[in-house]
């Protein structure tokens, strides 16, 4: 590669509106485009190391506020009004929809389950009975091996260790509590402190793999809606049949029934989840709270839940297995990612349970809505007046 190709960079500071403008009119002489846009923006670029690379400016994006929402959580507790990032026009609208039927019902309950992050790395041995005798020796060695793991962080917790044997491998996927850190760089240099330490200490060494992908980093698993990665968050609601027809103009036993069509749908083809789209919310709140957008794979799957009560009103809940969210770290030290978080009393230490029970309130809201809006004939309608199929 000649030097009139390589992007412009600098030893000495990187993150500069020099460098910053000087990247531009490279792009824009080799393809054309000024950036003119991209290029006006008011945070300042020290703040932007850690977060990217070859910085030549800002995509902004729409932020719309939904709500309120009143959730009743053991952590999130009050009247919400939640900001989405998003390009779709009417889910902003759709998600106040919903997060108003829930609301004049009283409200969504939150709870977080358990949470945990996943490091999974493989062990190799000669034959399969050596791999199922190291596996003895990693469970009488746990202690150990949690010490030497948390040498790495103040933080990071390691709580368990699950394991599976295949040929002769052994697979071992390390569980840790993270704070309000997302923490997969956390776990990573955990367990490879942990790997290490097995490898000087297991009698004849051992060799690994630091993932052998069983941590499911970025990817769906069904594992994962078993053995919770993320926070595991349900919110649960029961509708009051007189609203719900007030507000969507639809009856409760026609949700109902929709609704078990729809899970009959999901199972055949196989879909992470059963609800209407809980990735849509997520990805809106993520964007705008800084999250790491990629976790949307892993955050939107789980379990949409309803039982027609004998009094004609409908439970409604949402279990999310898989929900990774942060309050430190990542992009949530943006300043209008940081402005968003502390709409929702998301900042500060010890507030990353607050965030999941606000997220799979919101997803809640957005399915009821969503649910309702396909019953009644306005999901098309809608997009018509307010989204993409405008004219």
């Amino acid at each position: 590669m000649n030097n009139d190709s390589r992007i412009p960079r600098s030893k000495e500071n990187d993150y500069s509106k020099e460098l910053a403008t000087m990247r531009r009119n490279f792009i824009k002489e080799k393809t054309g485009e000024a950036l003119d846009y991209t290029g006006q923006y008011t945070i300042d670029e020290s703040v932007l190391p850690g977060n990217i690379e070859n910085f030549i400016g800002i995509v902004q994006m729409p932020v719309g506020v939904a709500g309120p929402i009143r959730i009743n959580g053991e952590h999130a507790q009050g009247d919400f009004y939640v900001p989405l990032a998003t390009t779709e026009g009417t889910l902003v609208a759709s998600y106040s929809r919903g997060m108003r039927v829930i609301s004049e019902c009283g409200g969504v309950t939150t709870t977080v389950v358990e949470q945990f992050m996943q490091r999974a790395p493989a062990f190799l041995f000669d034959n399969a009975r050596e791999a199922r005798e190291f596996g003895n020796w990693v469970k009488e060695n746990f202690e150990s091996i949690k010490a030497a793991a948390e040498t790495t962080t103040s933080v990071g917790k390691l709580k368990h260790i699950h394991q599976w044997s295949v040929a002769r491998s052994r697979y071992l996927r390390f569980n840790y509590t993270t704070g309000d850190a997302a923490g997969q760089n956390m776990v990573g240099k955990a367990t490879l402190a942990a790997c290490e330490w097995i490898k000087r200490n297991y009698p004849g060494g051992a060799n690994y793999l630091l993932s052998g992908n069983m941590d499911t980093d970025k990817k769906h698993s069904h594992l994962n809606m078993l053995h919770s990665r993320g926070k595991r968050v349900i919110a649960e609601v029961v509708i009051k049949k007189e609203i719900l027809r007030e507000v969507m103009g639809v009856d409760t036993k026609m949700l109902a029934k929709a609704t078990v069509l729809a899970n009959t749908g999901a199972l055949m083809a196989g879909a992470a989840y059963n609800g209407p789209h809980a990735a849509n919310g997520i990805a809106a709140l993520f964007i705008a709270t800084g999250q790491d957008e990629a976790n949307v794979v892993e955050s939107h799957a789980g379990l949409f839940s309803h039982e027609l009560l004998d009094n004609g009103d409908l439970y409604l809940a949402v279990t999310l297995p898989s929900l990774i969210v942060a309050t430190f770290g990542g992009g949530t030290g943006l300043p209008t990612q940081r402005e968003c978080l502390n709409m929702l009393g998301c900042v500060g230490k010890g507030k990353a349970d607050k965030l999941a029970e606000i997220v799979a309130a919101t997803v809640l809201a957005g399915d009821i809505s969503l649910g309702c809006a396909v019953i009644s004939g306005d999901w098309v309608s809608s997009h018509d007046a307010l989204g993409r199929n405008r004219g």
